[in-house]
């Protein structure tokens, strides 16, 4: 298979779809790669590194666009919507329950889009997911830290405090895979950190991870809305598995917080938990509403892109090979897991909290393979 991999174009998302180890992965496969100039090299990847992994170098989008298959980290932006085409198998992060345009286009042009939110594994967790959750999770506890600072709009305390002044508080909005990467970072840097879920079994997870340097609170507006009252930094950390995310706090909530509170939604990818949630980006990451900063990043892992480019290579490799070698019939026919990640085949909607989210008929997808 012809395996394109182009360069992100996001504001400043530095990741790029295959590292090198990928690259010679797949060529040794039998596969031809396709790399745009210039793609890893905001990961620490030079096109060197992909030449002599047996990559080709292309110059320009279309170029790399052209292939059978592209891997990409982000959705595809408008930008990019003229390289669709019937045929192209789009295998990338595409939280599509946010994005209708991007579904529109998508089903318009039959393109197959593969996400890697929704693969599964045997114990139906979201493992392409969870690298980028963990690495999200750890760092909306380092960013909110941070924007609690005064110079960054926020309240002008230290999380972790110093004897003799009360420490700050995290509220964890979902005990998920961010929610945990979240609260051991919280807790590392001296936070009085609570975390709201509605899965018993994980909070009694949680409680046997952390101990007492935790509270678990079952997660009901009643809970909600005194946690966050009292909160100095709240991190909405909430995942429906293709779908939505829930809106657990509201535009009225903020007016019982303190000015300077820090609100980080890394949900913000599926539409945010935070009402008041847009998101924004890393030259322009924060905003306020009633005093309330919002942190709103929607590609917060791309800060730490050699990281990240690494981790999910790690995770997306093997499935990559699947497609490459059986073609997506034959590679979704014999995985239920792969068969969940399709969520676009044939100008049909084959993912269900996608069509729900957005009012689109669903086709399930044993109906079109």
């Amino acid at each position: 298979m012809l395996i394109g991999v182009p360069k992100e174009t996001k504001t400043h998302e530095y990741r790029v779809g295959l590292n090198p180890g990928g690259a010679r992965q797949l060529v040794a496969a039998g596969h031809k790669v396709l790399v745009q100039a210039g793609a890893g090299i905001g990961s620490g990847f030079e096109d060197e590194t992909f030449v002599a992994a047996g990559a080709t170098i292309v110059s320009t989008a279309p170029e790399a666009w052209s292939a059978e298959m592209v891997i990409k980290v982000k959705e595809p932006l408008p930008s990019e919507f003229q390289f669709f085409r019937e045929g192209l198998v789009l295998y990338t992060y595409l939280h599509l329950a946010a994005f209708p345009e991007l579904t529109r286009e998508l089903l318009d042009k039959k393109v197959t889009g593969i996400a890697y939110e929704t693969i599964t594994d045997d114990a139906g967790a979201l493992p392409l997911l969870r690298p980028m959750s963990e690495i999200a999770g750890r760092m909306s506890a380092q960013v909110g830290a941070t924007h609690l600072e005064r110079e960054k709009g926020g309240k002008g305390i230290l999380l972790g405090g110093i004897p003799g002044t009360p420490r700050g508080r995290v509220v964890i909005l979902g005990g998920g895979v961010v929610g945990t990467a979240a609260a051991r970072i919280a807790i590392g840097l001296g936070a009085r950190v609570t975390v709201l879920d509605i899965d018993a079994s994980r909070m009694h997870y949680l409680e046997d991870v952390f101990g007492s340097s935790i509270e678990t609170l079952y997660s009901n507006p009643g809970n909600i809305d005194a946690e966050v009252r009292q909160a100095d930094l709240i991190i909405g950390a909430v995942l429906v598995a293709g779908g939505a995310a829930p809106k657990l706090v509201r535009r009225s909530h903020l007016a019982t917080m303190q000015p300077g509170t820090v609100i980080v939604d890394v949900a913000v990818d599926q539409g945010g938990c935070i009402e008041t949630c847009r998101a924004t980006t890393h030259d322009d990451p924060t905003f306020v509403v009633d005093g309330v900063v919002h942190y709103c990043v929607a590609n917060m892992p791309g800060a730490v892109p050699k990281t990240a480019t690494i981790a999910l290579t790690n995770a997306t490799l093997p499935w990559a090979l699947r497609i490459a070698s059986a073609g997506v019939a034959g590679a979704a026919s014999g995985s239920v897991h792969l068969a969940r990640g399709l969520n676009t085949l044939n100008g049909l909607c084959v993912c269900a909290p996608v069509a729900e989210a957005q009012g689109l008929k669903y086709t399930p997808l044993a109906e079109v393979l």
